[in-house]
């Protein structure tokens, strides 16, 4: 694997985490919880640490070749950010002025690793658009350190860009919390139109 597949791979990853999604929704609502940002973004990266683990082991090859399991998961990735999107909805994360709502450090790490491992758009990208950067022929390393290497170079992407976004959102909407909660709000019904349109593609 060479340099130019390592970024050619960057660019489209880093195209495809600063898209807003179930992962930035999160993460901008620990961002108004005070100090969960770091737990919130290090269980969204162990979520796409048990992806390129299962990728690297060849499940992901297993998975994409078996529509119905695909669907499965997929359809339990979308109820999931329906239920997560509802929630945000009905109870927004915004503090109220000079106070800060914290939770659980573990609590928070666990939702975000369950959100990034159901998340569509995670498996997406480890079935359809990593496996395009694989080298198969001649190459210097075998596919799973391969795949492994590109993993690495996701979940890198996803740690630096969910901090910057984590403590953007603590920095600029937690002393606002007319904006914090239009911007949580938006979030959620993001995620619940997410979800509703998957389940209904799958349906279909």
């Amino acid at each position: 694997m060479d340099t130019g597949t390592l970024i050619s791979f960057l660019a489209v990853d880093l195209l495809l985490v600063c898209v807003p999604g179930a992962d930035w929704a999160y993460v901008i609502a620990a961002g108004l919880r005070g100090r969960s940002v770091g737990a919130a973004v290090a269980g969204l990266v162990s979520g796409y640490a048990l992806h390129t683990a299962l990728a690297a082991a060849g499940l992901a090859v297993l998975v994409a070749g078996s529509p119905a399991l695909l669907t499965a998961l997929t359809a339990a990735g979308a109820a999931y950010l329906v239920r997560l999107g509802w929630g945000v909805l009905r109870r927004p994360a915004v503090p109220e002025a000079g106070e800060t709502v914290e939770e659980g450090r573990g609590r928070v790490f666990l939702r975000g690793a369950t959100i990034s491992g159901l998340n569509p758009k995670g498996l997406l990208l480890y079935l359809s658009v990593l496996p395009q950067f694989l080298v198969t022929r001649d190459a210097r390393l075998p596919v799973p350190a391969q795949t492994a290497a590109l993993g690495l170079l996701h979940m890198a992407c996803c740690a630096a860009v969910y901090l910057a976004v984590g403590v953007l959102a603590r920095s600029l909407l937690g002393a606002r919390p007319a904006a914090a909660r239009a911007v949580t709000r938006t979030s959620g019904a993001a995620m619940l139109g997410i979800g509703a349109f998957l389940l209904v593609q799958q349906a279909f």
